[in-house]
């Protein structure tokens, strides 16, 4: 894969921010042929918040020759009505797990870990009760193929006022997976996968996986709007509001959960950061900037996932994710969402082309969720000539 320096794609860039009904897109680079289908991006998002009545979506695209474009649809905050915008921060859920495999893979290429150590190496003890660490490695960890449950599912019933504010511990949301159901063999989506390789990197580091991401990813980066929330329930700083959907007296209400602690998401889902910020993070993880060429390959090598969970071609790598575009070839990132309701989905595509979408409302259709990564093809593919 051709790699491209973070730098030179933000060095040309233009963004445009285009209203509904607008065509101000169009008008400001007429000369740059296929540089995106703005105009039908613009279109996704109103649908999105129209038709399928979410909040309020936004996305960034960064294109390597053409810059980077901005689109915005809906509210930020219902209450308000304050416009969505890709400066707001939010909750971006599993696109940590991407944050958290590169670190391992970085202590990897120190010599500090290897990929196929075992859970028993690293955390004597810990997986027991009819699973066994001992036959679990790191790689499979990353790659979803360990055979352990979701500690999600635990808490699929439980109150929700309790668990926005209950304060997990890692080794808590493990005991809870542990108590669950076997999930089979094979690939099986797991976040306790993810919470187990933050305490990995901690048994290496000496230090919390927080610290770790922060000091090797963030703060390398300048991702000034990215950081590790901790059990903190508000969002620092500009951000959008976040609703779900819940059942009081046999009819649906949309509810506000943007005051929520994530800790049970952990290493695999807590972050807060933006489009733009995690825009940058893949452009330099893909471009070759935070791994060395032989963790990378690594990183991106894949086994089919479950096509109820990933889609009939998804595949997996060790926090990647790839899934088939219209215009040929394969988009390379990953999702994200959060029980509070943010939704995140970026992505690279095989030219270079990068998109990042969030929505503030979890979708309760297939429709709307299928909705979504339908507009993230359309940021994606250059428009049909």
């Amino acid at each position: 894969m051709k790699k491209y320096a973070l730098v030179a794609a933000l060095a040309c860039t233009v963004t445009v921010t285009l209203a509904a009904g607008t065509g101000t897109a169009a008008a400001a680079a007429p000369a740059r042929p296929a540089c995106g289908n703005h105009q039908a991006l613009q279109s996704a998002l109103n649908g999105l918040t129209g038709q399928h009545r979410l909040a309020g979506a936004v996305v960034e695209v960064v294109d390597p020759a053409c810059g980077t474009w901005a689109g915005a649809g809906g509210v930020a905050d219902v209450r308000t009505g304050r416009p969505a915008s890709t400066k707001d921060r939010l909750r971006i859920g599993s696109v940590t797990k991407t944050f958290t495999a590169t670190v391992v893979l970085q202590l990897a290429a120190e010599g500090r870990l290897s990929l196929d150590s075992t859970v028993e190496d690293h955390l004597p003890g810990l997986v027991r009760g009819g699973y066994d660490g001992r036959t679990i490695t790191v790689r499979q960890l990353l790659q979803q193929t360990g055979g352990l449950p979701d500690h999600a599912d635990a808490f699929a019933d439980a109150d929700v006022d309790w668990l926005r504010h209950h304060r997990f511990a890692p080794r808590e949301l493990v005991d809870a997976a542990l108590r669950l159901p076997h999930p089979g063999p094979g690939w099986h989506y797991s976040t306790t996968n993810y919470v187990l390789a933050g305490l990995v990197v901690e048994q290496v580091t000496g230090r919390p996986i927080e610290d770790e991401v922060t000091r090797r990813v963030i703060d390398p980066l300048r991702l000034r709007d990215t950081y590790w929330p901790g059990t903190a329930e508000d969002i620092r700083g500009r951000h959008s509001h976040s609703y779900f959907t819940a059942e009081r007296d046999g009819v649906p209400v949309r509810v506000d959960g943007t005051r929520w602690n994530t800790s049970a998401g952990g290493a695999g889902g807590a972050l807060i950061s933006t489009p733009s910020d995690v825009n940058r993070f893949l452009a330099a993880l893909l471009g070759g900037r935070l791994l060395p060429a032989a963790q990378l390959a690594e990183m991106r090598t894949t086994v089919p996932g479950d096509p109820e969970r990933l889609g009939a071609e998804g595949r997996y790598g060790l926090g990647l994710i790839t899934e088939p575009l219209s215009c040929g070839g394969v988009w390379t990132g990953h999702t994200g969402s959060t029980r509070a309701g943010h939704h995140t989905v970026t992505a690279m595509a095989p030219g270079g082309r990068q998109a990042t979408i969030a929505i503030n409302e979890s979708p309760t259709t297939d429709a709307a969720a299928n909705a979504v990564l339908a507009a993230l093809d359309t940021a994606l593919c250059p428009p049909r000539t």
